[in-house]
């Protein structure tokens, strides 16, 4: 079905129309796309903006909690929904780019072509019009003359039947009535002819040159239907194309979910605290109603009252170090709580002046070895802040660390080397002696980063892991420990638990030598220079005082009574039977 055919050519107004709101709704559709690409960046922003704003900042508690797969699970999470936003901008891209900017630029294509089409049927219409006015003038003006041809014929033909009129008026009145019929043909031939050109344009306007121009804007209209429903198809297709991986993006949600581990979450948390610590030992009883001395500083006068049990020991003070001078520790006399039997009994009569003398000679020496020391522990080189597990996991990732490093040195140096050899070959490729600074600074590294690889090697084998040690000694004490090597705070004491507390290594008796259970012969040199630790010469015979609990460390004693803790590895053990 055709336009040119089927609508009369006065129908031109409907056709302008027509077309000019089919461009109206490309327009339109366009602006809605664009709407909708805004939207699509807008929900992208967001969903980028929310994820940056739930995502740990480098460094802080959180990002430290991402090696337990539920905080890992939600990182990836975040990770997911990062990449459903570029997908989100993807679809908007391609929106803007496929849909919008084409249809654009095939809407201007249309406007130019619709004008020129609607300016030839214009073009033709006014020509028409222009013969037509052409064709009514010669009519006009052939019946003007023909009416005075009529005229003259007349008034000839009268003046030839007048008596009176002379033979030269009746040959003047012919004369004129011949020149005016004359002029009437001229006349009535030149409007047949414009008649003939009319009716030749009016043909052509109706039946070639309109249906012509109508087919050309139904053929556009048509291409610009069709051009729509591209448009249409690909505001499906291109959010469909990105589906597999918007897919893929939810898939990575669904399986965050499901690497969620809570039992490996738990192990986790293990191997990041383990501290590699035992248990304290119980506490004896120590029956003061039997007059009992006290053998070392686990009966001392701060376990007079009820004695903490672990949950105590961890209570929300347990990182707090025991300070001689603090708040909650300081010396509190009193005269009530020094008049106690309990109290009086090893104080003597004057109990007052004993307490003061006692803390004229025990107290004042500690105060310089507490200014040192200070109030928190400090980290160390050697990470010896740390617990023996933690310590030795932070060793591991030194060394590893420093490994990469110097192989990093390594390659370059020996590609220095060899560009070093090329330039030797070749002086036209460069002048060697300039890589010399590089290679001197290359060795440099490379010597820095072996001495510090040895050091944390000598650091990490067991001859300085001392906070076993030390927590044995003190769990051998039954006296509470802190990862720290200082004493825990056992909440908030009472005064009577201050004081006990307080002149407890004061008044505590010698401990009673404990009965060797066999012997060792050392079969390396042991330098003894941690705290806890004893010298051992290689071939040196020892007394095993306490055997190994499984640390790796035993404790023995010298003839001279001089007692410590030495490498099981290092020697050779035979226990009494």
């Amino acid at each position: 079905q055709e336009w040119g055919r089927f609508l009369f050519p006065d129908q031109y107004d409907i056709i302008d129309k027509h077309t000019q709101s089919g461009l109206e709704l490309v327009e339109k559709y366009v602006k809605f796309v664009k709407e909708r690409t805004e939207i699509e960046q807008n929900y992208a922003k967001q969903l980028r903006n929310l994820t940056k704003k739930y995502n740990p900042k480098r460094g802080c508690k959180e990002e430290q909690e991402c090696r337990f797969s539920n905080h890992q699970s939600f990182l990836d999470i975040l990770n997911e929904m990062n990449d459903y936003a570029g997908q989100r901008e993807l679809i908007a891209e391609n929106m803007m780019m496929n849909i919008c900017i084409e249809l654009t630029k095939y809407l201007q294509e249309l406007k130019m072509e619709r004008k020129t089409h609607l300016s030839e049927a214009k073009k033709s219409q006014q020509s028409l019009e222009s013969t037509y006015k052409q064709l009514d003038s010669s009519k006009k003006r052939f019946e003007r003359e023909w009416r005075e041809a009529d005229k003259a014929a007349q008034y000839a033909e009268k003046t030839d039947q007048d008596i009176n009129a002379t033979k030269a008026d009746v040959e003047k009145a012919k004369q004129q009535a011949n020149m005016r019929t004359h002029i009437a043909e001229e006349c009535k031939n030149d409007y047949a002819a414009q008649l003939q050109k009319y009716n030749k344009e009016q043909s052509q306007f109706y039946f070639s040159d309109m249906p012509l121009i109508f087919n050309k804007l139904q053929d556009m209209d048509e291409r610009r239907v069709r051009k729509l429903a591209q448009g249409y198809v690909l505001f499906s297709d291109t959010e469909r194309h990105v589906m597999p991986i918007i897919g893929k993006c939810l898939e990575g949600v669904t399986k965050a979910g499901t690497n969620v581990n809570e039992r490996n979450d738990s192990i986790a948390l293990i191997e990041q605290y383990k501290s590699g610590f035992e248990r304290p030992g119980d506490l004896d009883f120590e029956d003061y109603s039997q007059g009992i001395n006290r053998a070392s500083s686990d009966s001392s006068l701060g376990t007079l009252g009820t004695p903490k049990g672990p949950l105590e020991l961890l209570g929300k003070n347990r990182s707090k170090p025991f300070w001689l001078f603090s708040k909650k520790s300081k010396v509190a006399l009193s005269l009530p709580l020094l008049t106690h039997p309990l109290v009086h009994a090893p104080f003597g009569r004057d109990p007052l002046s004993y307490c003061l003398k006692e803390i004229n000679k025990t107290v004042k020496p500690r105060i310089s070895s507490f200014r040192t020391l200070g109030r928190m522990p400090t980290v160390t080189e050697d990470f010896g802040h740390l617990p023996p597990e933690q310590r030795r996991k932070r060793l591991q990732q030194k060394l590893d660390d420093i490994g990469k490093e110097l192989q990093k040195e390594v390659d370059q140096s020996e590609a220095l080397e060899k560009m070093k050899d090329v330039y030797e070959k070749n002086p036209q490729m460069g002048d060697p002696a300039s890589l010399s600074p590089q290679i001197n600074q290359t060795a440099q590294n490379m010597e820095r980063l072996r001495l510090e690889l040895s050091k944390y090697e000598v650091m990490d084998s067991p001859l300085l892991a001392t906070d076993a040690l030390s927590y044995r000694s003190h769990s051998n004490n039954n006296e509470p420990y802190s990862p720290d090597g200082t004493h825990s705070e056992e909440g908030t004491p009472d005064s009577s638990q201050a004081i006990y507390a307080e002149f407890d290594d004061d008044f505590e008796e010698e401990e009673e030598l404990v009965a060797p259970i066999g012997q060792c012969t050392a079969m390396y040199n042991f330098p003894g220079a941690s705290e806890g630790t004893i010298t051992m010469q290689e071939g040196e015979v020892l007394s095993v005082v306490e055997e190994d609990k499984g640390d790796g460390w035993t404790r023995v004693r010298r003839a001279n009574g001089n007692e410590g803790y030495i490498p099981t590895s290092y020697v050779s053990i035979s226990l009494s039977k």
